[in-house]
């Protein structure tokens, strides 16, 4: 119960931008002593529940924080590509152009932050390798796409091997969300 508190916590943190102000600053000021005194206990309980977490709950917050800096540039990536990857000659330009210039370089340092990402828990380390595999193999994917239309005419060959790339990049990532959830659930996190 203690490790989703601080985990909710924390997402809270992220999700309003780090501000987080304790309730004893909204009482009045004539009141002062009861700020102190309601700071103060927050703050021991904080730091009761900091002692809680083991060397491999912080890992994994830790691990957590590193996938959310990353998750930036394949969502840029992603949005870039918005889903429509059905080509024709009449898109084949602008889809060449889309991924050339946004959606691969930033899939590209995706993939890099990813291998830079280098849990303590050898148990985390294979699991965190199998989104690095599929992550890669989408990225192969989609340079594929990139060389099936580089040319004025669409190379189908090429896009049935991007198609089948992404394919596997995507079975690979998906074994490896429940194998993360699982992992999570077993430190007490509630994923």
């Amino acid at each position: 119960m203690k490790k989703h508190w601080i985990l909710s916590i924390l997402m809270s943190m992220v999700l309003i931008g780090g501000v987080i102000l304790p309730t004893g600053h909204y009482t009045a000021a004539a009141d002062n002593s009861t700020v102190i005194s309601d700071e103060v206990n927050t703050e021991e309980t904080i730091n009761q529940e900091e002692q809680e977490l083991t060397a491999d709950d912080q890992d994994f917050l830790d691990y957590l924080d590193a996938l959310e800096a990353a998750a930036v540039y394949e969502t840029k990536a992603m949005s870039a590509i918005g889903g429509n990857t059905y080509i024709t000659s009449s898109n084949r330009k602008s889809f060449f152009l889309t991924l050339n210039n946004t959606a691969i370089p930033n899939y590209t340092k995706y993939v890099s932050m990813l291998k830079q990402i280098k849990p303590e828990n050898t148990q985390l380390k294979k699991i965190h390798d199998k989104l690095i595999k599929g992550s890669y193999a989408q990225l192969e994917g989609y340079q594929l796409f990139k060389k099936a239309v580089s040319k004025t005419t669409v190379n189908r060959t090429f896009l049935k091997q991007g198609n089948d790339k992404i394919a596997a990049g995507k079975k690979s990532i998906e074994q490896y969300l429940k194998e993360v959830k699982t992992y999570g659930e077993q430190l007490g996190f509630q994923m």
